[in-house]
């Protein structure tokens, strides 16, 4: 991508401007979309780059501190930490409250990263920013998540095995999860297990 020179000048402007330039960011799964404006509201850059950490650190590390807004998703909270790491002013939108943008009939990843600024940019509170958990608290709540989906993928197989089992003449007896798989062993023939073996 060939991009213009927009942040390259913001950056050189350190002490002649005092307002802060805005920053409307689409996030998306492989690539996101984004605009700036210059003070006067004026587009002076749009672009794109890869949903990345070397890639947000390529276009946001060296640019003066900006007011940059994104929409809450997958992928809204690593990287609103990590332009909070450059000095930027974040402000993750609420999507259920902004229907100017998920509704709209002109939808296109570019217009939505330029409404994002210029909402940013006139009146943060339209976006109706919402503020993260911490990475530590989502770490956490991962493991929770992990497990839980562990625990019904077992539940669903053991289920599974006793529904395939029951059409060759076999039930197995009620048991906990963790002695499911001996009881397998002891009460099932050999032409069963190998068949419960290749699944």
């Amino acid at each position: 991508m060939k991009r213009k020179s927009g942040l390259e000048k913001q950056s050189k402007k350190k002490s002649a401007t005092p307002k802060r330039w805005t920053v409307g960011i689409d996030l998306g799964d492989q690539w996101s979309r984004y605009c700036v404006l210059d003070e006067e509201g004026d587009a002076v850059e749009e672009g794109r780059f890869r949903t990345t950490p070397g890639a947000l650190t390529k276009h946001f590390a060296g640019s003066e501190p900006m007011r940059i807004a994104i929409e809450a998703g997958t992928h809204s909270l690593w990287v609103s930490e990590h332009l909070r790491q450059f000095g930027h002013e974040v402000l993750v939108a609420n999507a259920r409250e902004i229907r100017a943008i998920t509704h709209s009939d002109s939808k296109s990843d570019q217009l939505d990263a330029e409404k994002l600024a210029r909402y940013a940019r006139v009146d943060p509170k339209i976006l109706h920013p919402i503020t993260h958990r911490s990475m530590e608290m989502q770490r956490s709540l991962n493991v929770i998540r992990a497990r839980d989906v562990l625990v019904r993928m077992r539940t669903m197989a053991v289920n599974a095995v006793r529904g395939l089992v029951k059409p060759c003449g076999y039930r197995l007896p009620i048991c906990s999860t963790e002695s499911f798989a001996g009881r397998c062993r002891a009460d099932l023939p050999t032409e069963l297990l190998d068949m419960l073996n290749h699944c």
